[in-house]
């Protein structure tokens, strides 16, 4: 009896360690930096995940689903939503993004019955429920381009000294998608990947520049698409846009102290009516409650409204100033 329990340990011991061992090689053969590696090759320019699917026409896909890919290419405006999520750096695909839409418009709907909320209130939130996740979106993408046009003079110092030291174009721009911290160094290990899979570099460039739609990286590309036809210094022209971002950073800088109180001023006057009304409603409900129970306050908090936007606009147009 106890030969055969010491054989049975044995043998569970010796299966549980060959288990273990071909989930690890399952495991290293599907998603080891090997495998990383030939999908990234296969797949051509899926640099950054499974949200850069593309077909071997270089074109992006819409969904993983042949009969929805064909109805999202029929229609233009898709274009842009695409191009969205490609300047975010997200891995949605346009049907994840339009499913999101309609996931919370679903439950817009399924929680407004639940609340006793005016019918206008509710059309307001059932048409705006559907853009969260484009508005999510819109916050991403602009966070993205903050933090990759603070690392452009950076690469652009880079580029000129490797320019400098007797380096290709072509192996700066790879050099910059190693060395540079994200997300510049991934747009620029794209472009440099499109470039040795047959891309012409002005294409490369030009959707780098569609990629990262700011005006200081596109005078970068303009300067190096110039220079490859006319000639001249490129690394001297890279170190002047570096200087003139910086020098654009600084007075940013100073354009922002000086109009912030305007900005304190539009956040006051905008969120101080609606703090108001909350202390009313915790301290005496029944004095405020007038203004959603009778047509006349249910008319002012409309006009309250209107006139609280347009002023907070207004106000937003004075201190954004566009350097």
């Amino acid at each position: 009896m106890d030969m055969v329990f010491s054989s049975f340990a044995v043998l569970l011991f010796a299966a549980v360690i060959l288990m273990i061992e071909g989930a690890w090689l399952w495991w290293s053969g599907t998603h080891g930096g090997g495998a990383r590696r030939i999908t990234r090759r296969l797949q051509l320019m899926a640099a950054r995940g499974e949200g850069e699917r593309v077909t071997i026409l270089k074109q992006r896909r819409y969904s993983r689903w042949s009969a929805l890919e064909r109805l999202l290419r029929a229609v233009r405006q898709v274009a842009l939503l695409d191009r969205l999520l490609l300047q975010a750096g997200v891995r949605w695909s346009v049907a994840q993004l339009l499913g999101a839409a309609l996931a919370c418009a679903g439950a817009a709907m399924a929680l407004l019955p639940m609340l006793s909320v005016p019918l206008a209130v509710a059309l307001a939130v059932l048409l705006a429920a559907p853009l969260l996740p484009v508005l999510l979106l819109f916050r991403v993408r602009a966070a993205r381009l903050h933090k990759i046009e603070e690392q452009l003079p950076e690469a652009a110092d880079f580029l000129a000294r490797a320019l400098r030291a007797g380096h290709s174009f072509v192996n700066v721009m790879q050099m910059v998608g190693e060395e540079m911290p994200e997300p510049i160094a991934g747009e620029f290990r794209f472009a440099y990947e499109e470039i040795n899979y047959g891309v012409p570099m002005s294409e490369a460039l030009h959707n780098l520049a569609l990629r990262i739609p700011l005006t200081d990286l596109r005078y970068l590309v303009i300067a190096v698409l110039i220079q490859r036809e006319s000639g001249g210094n490129l690394a001297e022209i890279l170190s002047n846009i570096s200087r003139m971002i910086r020098a654009r950073f600084k007075l940013m800088g100073q354009v922002r102290v000086l109009s912030a109180e305007g900005r304190m001023s539009a956040w006051v006057l905008g969120i101080l009516p609606i703090g108001v009304g909350i202390v009313m409603v915790l301290l005496n409900p029944q004095y405020i409650g007038v203004l959603w129970t009778d047509p006349s306050g249910v008319q002012l908090l409309w006009y309250a409204g209107v006139a609280s936007a347009l002023g907070t606009l207004w106000m937003r147009s004075v201190i954004r100033i566009r350097v």
